[in-house]
């Protein structure tokens, strides 16, 4: 990697260490759930307008997006969520020792956050000028039931002009260069009902549902990619002498491959309509989409990952762990673009009230991230 950049990048995040800690305690108190980031964005922005920037928005999905650089061409964007899959909506609990930090979503995504500002700050104050256009977004809904909207709504306002795509989310030394797509259904089941022995004989939801539950874990998996699905929650009933009027799960299939979650899909159609009968109905209800694999250029990808990868293990000194998951990275890597999601913070807890991050790894992941900014807007 350029030595040049990386002097520059050590140097930045050595000296803005009490600025790091000092934002991520801000910001982690902030509550963020999916499709209520609304304070965490405002925020954002105007720490963004403080520190220098003169082209800042809120979009209308929430996402705060930073335009730096020329915009009338080609767009590089660089990216962290503002989001965090817990429902508070009342300022989080934080607490601190031993060197860590604990928040619920400290790690997921705020430290990675923290990290992106504090590049934003770099370059807003250094003036440096990139040769492309670049975009460093907040964006929202990248947990859970968010289904990637902010990304979503990103690439759809500037999509036929980004040519690459960058987030920080999880821990160091991960990069994710493939995306994880998944299908997610609430299906249910309603019946008539009735007493256990007085109408006994009456469809019964649970029964109903169950039947349908073993269709679906009949179901062989496409081989061409590694394909997962999952029954994740029931509910139903009313109690135990009473046929059982409505029943519902929550079922989900995934796969990196978009020709495979196709084939699930239709897996998954024909099992429902095996499922229908006289005396009952199903509804199934679309909760989400998260996209997989489209048709990607495997050679530019693979460029792109190596000099991830390369970054990656010269700042932190490790083997950088390569992996698919689901990520921002997923709406790029379905249009065809080249895409990367890495972490640049190292703790551990994820998606619990007591996630914590090491506080003397924020100035490594700052470290590790402003290398890969400067190194892909060619300043």
């Amino acid at each position: 990697m350029n030595e040049k950049i990386r002097q520059t990048a050590h140097q930045f995040a050595q000296g803005h260490k009490e600025d790091q800690v000092e934002l991520l305690r801000t910001l982690g108190k902030i509550p963020a759930p999916s499709h209520q980031e609304g304070r965490r964005a405002v925020f954002v922005r105007d720490w963004l307008l403080a520190q220098g920037a003169a082209d800042v928005v809120i979009d209308d999905a929430q996402n705060v997006v930073c335009k730096i650089g020329p915009m009338d061409g080609e767009l590089i964007v660089f990216a962290a969520h503002t989001d965090i899959v817990f429902p508070d909506t009342e300022p989080l609990p934080m607490a601190e020792r031993d060197g860590k930090l604990f928040a619920p979503g400290i790690g997921d995504d705020t430290a990675n956050l923290v990290n992106l500002l504090l590049c934003a700050k770099y370059l807003l104050q250094s003036n440096i000028q990139p040769k492309r256009g670049l975009l460093l977004v907040a964006n929202s809904c990248e947990e859970g039931l968010g289904n990637l909207d902010g990304t979503k709504q990103l690439f759809q306002d500037y999509g036929g002009r980004i040519r690459a795509f960058t987030s920080f989310d999880g821990y160091m030394p991960g990069c994710t260069n493939s995306a994880v797509g998944s299908y997610r259904y609430r299906v249910t089941c309603k019946t008539m009902g009735g007493h256990s022995f007085g109408d006994w004989g009456r469809p019964n939801a649970i029964h109903i549902l169950s039947g349908l539950i073993g269709r679906l874990y009949a179901i062989v998996p496409p081989a061409e990619a590694k394909t997962t699905y999952n029954v994740g929650r029931i509910e139903g009933g009313t109690t135990v002498n009473t046929i059982a009027q409505e029943a519902s799960m929550l079922y989900e299939f995934r796969s990196t491959s978009q020709a495979c979650l196709h084939k699930m899909e239709e897996e998954f159609t024909s099992a429902v309509e095996a499922s229908r009968g006289q005396g009952w109905e199903i509804q199934v209800e679309l909760l989400g989409v998260r996209p997989g694999d489209g048709d990607l250029d495997r050679a530019a990808l693979e460029s792109f990952t190596r000099n991830s990868v390369e970054v990656i293990e010269a700042v932190t000194g490790e083997k950088a762990q390569v992996s698919p998951q689901s990520t921002d990275s997923n709406i790029p890597l379905s249009l065809g673009l080249p895409a990367n999601t890495i972490g640049t913070v190292r703790g551990g807890l994820a998606h619990t009230r007591e996630e914590w991050v090491e506080l003397d790894s924020l100035p490594v992941g700052l470290e590790l991230a402003l290398c890969l900014v400067l190194g892909q807007i060619g300043s």
